[in-house]
């Protein structure tokens, strides 16, 4: 079975949801993209809150790409009036956007406004689902949007609502296939440390805006906050091998109450038996000692 680990290409290390003093970020874009550029991150999207008390503002970060370093183009949308079914505003992730893309009017909906993100070719996802209480119903209103974050290290360091993998179990459990991303949220507040603690690795040919979004709608990418899945290959009704940096502990997740598990200091591979396994999907999560993890993409196990 195809899974990005055997495409061709390599993986490159990014953060997709940052925000800088276009927004209510503490740092100019040029300041956050240097940050990201020594820490060694191949990658990074300034996504500031588009808004109108911002001035609905799409950063332009292209001035600082430097070889080998490249930004992608996006924002935090946010619809105005229009609520999520317990009363908290739209917050959606589009990577990916032109600079052209139409401020939100009032009356906009977050489908509306999700809808539009696509269209304009955008890849979109939900952000901080747990944080601002979003449902299931909510999710499913938006529409074909690509997925959710599962880890948002901001939220980590304010409230600790920062794994929303609930919402992405959900939603493969009712049938829907999301794909999952951690990010750091990061403001650069002085006070908390949000950055650098939520990446993405894309699998991709080369370090190009499109085809690193290319990649990202493919679902050709995993997500972490500190271990790497070096290796994941699956046969379906046969067996799933992993292979990681050393960790305590691998799960392969499906449908409710189906898991497998092995747990072992330092472990660094194993092989799971899908043999009687009834979930259609699965999805592989590894944590070491320090509770750092990475988590794959659900992969479904046939096209039906």
């Amino acid at each position: 079975m195809l899974t990005p680990f055997n495409k061709p290409g390599r993986f490159w290390r990014g953060n997709l949801h940052t925000h800088s003093t276009r927004s209510d970020g503490q740092q100019s874009p040029e300041e956050v993209c240097r940050v990201y550029r020594a820490a060694g991150y191949d990658f990074l999207c300034v996504s500031d809150h588009f808004t109108s008390t911002n001035g609905f503002p799409i950063t332009d970060t292209r001035p600082y790409r430097t070889d080998p370093f490249i930004t992608l183009i996006g924002a935090e949308l946010h619809t105005q009036q229009h609520m999520m079914e317990l009363g908290n505003l739209w917050h959606l992730l589009a990577v990916g956007l032109p600079f052209e893309f139409a401020p939100t009017v009032p009356e906009e909906t977050g489908s509306q406004l999700a809808q539009r993100a696509l269209d304009a070719g955008a890849f979109v996802l939900a952000a901080h689902p747990q944080w601002f209480g979003m449902t299931d119903a909510d999710y499913l209103s938006l529409g074909q949007i690509h997925g959710l974050e599962i880890f948002n290290a901001t939220v980590a360091e304010l409230n600790d609502t920062s794994d929303s993998s609930y919402m992405l179990d959900t939603l493969l459990m009712r049938g829907q296939r999301p794909f999952a991303r951690a990010s750091d949220d990061a403001h650069f507040d002085p006070n908390t440390c949000e950055r650098l603690m939520g990446w993405v690795m894309i699998k991709s040919e080369t370090l190009e805006p499109d085809a690193l979004l290319t990649a990202l709608k493919a679902g050709d990418y995993y997500s972490s906050t500190g271990s790497s899945i070096i290796d994941l290959q699956v046969v379906p009704g046969e067996r799933l091998t992993v292979r990681c940096t050393p960790v305590d502990h691998i799960f392969v997740l499906g449908r409710p109450a189906e898991y497998q598990n092995v747990g072992e200091q330092g472990i660094t591979e194993a092989e799971f038996n899908l043999a009687d396994w009834r979930s259609p999907y699965v999805r592989v999560v590894i944590r070491d000692q320090h509770n750092r993890r990475a988590w794959s993409n659900p992969i479904w196990l046939s096209e039906e």
